[in-house]
């Protein structure tokens, strides 16, 4: 059985996206052993320069990578990462997993991003669309994408 763990940084503060989470986690459950490991976000002042914002970033990412269990392939959220079609994404995740893999790590960074650390600790990065979307939503959108992953690779129905 595989292993999913999605580590995100910063807690969930509307309850709708908790809701969502929960129940996609209780979907997930008959596919994969899930875990979800919550952290710390560091207070980000409006406007603030770059210096400022990279040493928040870094903070968060020792935190992340510290959290990274052993052995784990990593696939970090970002922006310039590979997009998928959804089936592109199952099989993804099916062909990690014949490679004898089956624990999987997504990291979703807070609201700056992702550190250069743990950029370069990813596997790979993965890209959902050019938009921006807060990292509570980005939740809800991973875990409904994994769950209609293991959908597609069971041959189960899924929305199209």
């Amino acid at each position: 059985m595989y292993r999913i763990t999605v580590i995100a940084v910063g807690r969930i503060k509307e309850s709708f996206y908790s809701g969502a989470v929960d129940e996609y986690l209780k979907r997930l459950g008959r596919y994969a052993k899930m875990q979800v490991t919550v952290l710390q976000d560091e207070k980000t002042p409006d406007e603030a320069p770059e210096a400022v914002n990279t040493a928040i970033k870094e903070k968060e990412g020792k935190r992340i990578l510290a959290a990274i269990p052993e052995g784990a392939y990593v696939i970090s959220l970002a922006i310039e990462g590979k997009k998928y079609t959804s089936e592109g994404f199952s099989k993804l995740i099916g062909d990690i997993g014949a490679r004898g893999n089956g624990h999987i790590v997504f990291i979703i960074g807070g609201s700056l991003g992702l550190s250069f650390e743990v950029l370069k600790r990813s596997d790979m990065l993965l890209s959902f669309s050019d938009m921006t979307f807060p990292h509570q939503m980005m939740r809800v959108i991973l875990l409904e994408q994994v769950y209609r992953a293991f959908r597609i690779m069971s041959g189960e129905p899924y929305h199209k």
